[in-house]
């Protein structure tokens, strides 16, 4: 069985899209696979709409413990110099390169804070 997220994240559509759309809240593999071979309009068009600019969901990866984390990326995160997960001590990360400054980014995903070396 897999959730709504999962089917979500597996078609590359937002979870609200999978709402809309009355995506079952639980589905087999079989039932998955056969929305997959045979999708509805709504997804055909969504796909052919798709300009490949912005991604839809991005894995967020913890560079101290590896934690992932799949998420819907915001207009207004930076680049990240590093991803950590919110309880890492500030320590755990290499120091910022040369006379570079570095600040911190709270409410990445559900735990992670972002660095970025300027």
């Amino acid at each position: 069985m897999i959730t709504r997220r999962e089917a979500a994240l597996r078609l590359d559509i937002s979870l609200e899209m999978a709402n809309r759309h009355e995506i079952p809240a639980r589905m087999s593999d079989s039932e998955f696979a056969e929305f997959e071979t045979n999708p509805p309009a709504w997804l055909v068009q969504s796909r052919e709409n798709r300009t490949g600019k912005k991604p839809v969901w991005v894995q967020l990866k913890c560079d101290v413990c590896g934690f992932t984390e799949a998420a819907r990326p915001k207009k207004w995160w930076p680049e990240f110099t590093y991803l950590t997960c919110d309880f890492h001590n500030y320590d755990e990360l290499p120091n910022p390169a040369g006379a570079l400054s570095r600040r911190e980014i709270d409410g990445i995903g559900t735990r992670f804070i972002g660095v970025v070396d300027e």
